[in-house]
């Protein structure tokens, strides 16, 4: 088993490109660092190229062109020793529902090659770990999401991999149990040293989990770096407006083009979203603009710097309308065109 923990980097991606047929682009370049012992977050729509990215990383899928090593191995030259390097959870669960808890772990750890007493020792340990100690007894299909997803984590860690990948392993949660699972991934990279790369398209998720991270759009890395620098570069502050009725086209952008201090500004027919230099100087004149074109606004408010400004700063897209635009474009499959 690799108990041996890394140091420098875990995951070294350079000029990844991957071409779907008709000339789909998923990923186009993109080079990125993981820090062994942290959380590395790949943030994004859906349809961005997260999966995609940990698809190849896991030797799942190959490059069209680029190169990536994992724990130091080249992932297209030694796929068998990626493997045995690392843990993969994916989008959709790997559990056996027809199998309970421990006989899950046991089977893992028998195409691992893992066998006798330390095969027992490790089951019995994962279980208590992941509090399923009690459960270990009923058969999956019984057990809860958040159940199924904790047992998911730990069939990935029989082996002790060097380097774990989570694909969006909170999708479908309620927030409760998400948070639970927050708290499980921090106490595997505080606790263990494990490297964790997190695919997420939730903001909450990226800003808590990842110790850095990097934005994905359309298949390209368009920021790096912590949370806290990321929003850090964003000076000013955000407004919200909601209208009360849907505007005509092009009616919020005509009124607000005079107006001065704002920096970005993004909007469908209710509801805009601009970055201003002062929220409270541009509120009044925001609401003033707006009303002098008929728009009656229903409520405003203003906040400080978040992931949504950075992503948007960097796309001139809202967050939540590129995630709705890359899920209408996945294929049946599931697999990420962009």
């Amino acid at each position: 088993m690799n108990q041996q923990r890394l140091n420098g980097n875990a995951i070294e991606i350079e000029s990844l490109v991957k071409v779907y047929k008709g000339a789909v682009r998923a990923l186009d370049g993109i080079d990125l660092v993981v820090p062994a012992g942290s959380v590395f977050g790949l943030l994004g729509p859906n349809g961005a190229g997260k999966t995609t990215a940990v698809k190849i990383a896991s030797t799942l899928s190959f490059p069209t062109s680029g190169t990536i090593r994992v724990a130091g191995i080249d992932v297209v030259a030694h796929p068998r020793q990626v493997r045995e390097a690392i843990g993969v959870v994916g989008q959709v669960s790997g559990v056996d529902v027809n199998l309970n808890g421990r006989e899950n772990l046991r089977l893992q750890g028998l195409i691992r090659s893992i066998h006798g007493r330390e095969l027992k020792q490790r089951v019995n340990e994962l279980l208590e770990q992941f509090g399923l100690a009690d459960s270990a007894k009923r058969v999956a299909r019984n057990y809860s999401g958040g159940m199924q997803r904790r047992l998911d984590i730990a069939t990935a860690l029989v082996h002790r991999p060097q380097v774990l990948f989570l694909d969006e392993p909170t999708t479908g949660l309620d927030p409760e149990v998400r948070t639970e699972m927050w708290q499980e991934i921090e106490r595997l990279t505080h606790e263990e040293g494990l490297t964790i790369l997190l695919t997420t398209h939730y903001l909450e998720e990226a800003d808590r989990l990842a110790a850095k991270l990097a934005i994905l759009d359309r298949g390209k890395v368009v920021a790096t770096g912590s949370p806290e620098e990321l929003k850090q570069e964003l000076e000013g502050d955000t407004i919200h407006v909601e209208l009360r009725e849907d505007a005509p086209d092009g009616t919020i952008r005509a009124a607000l083009e005079n107006v001065k201090g704002i920096r970005q500004l993004d909007h469908d027919v209710r509801c805009l979203r601009a970055r201003v230099e002062h929220g409270a100087t541009a509120i009044p004149l925001v609401l003033q603009a707006l009303e002098s074109k008929g728009l009656a606004v229903d409520s405003v408010s203003v906040s400080r710097p978040s992931l949504d400004d950075v992503y948007m700063r960097y796309t001139g897209r809202e967050f939540a309308r590129a995630d709705e635009e890359g899920a209408r474009q996945q294929s049946p499959a599931g697999e990420e065109k962009r």
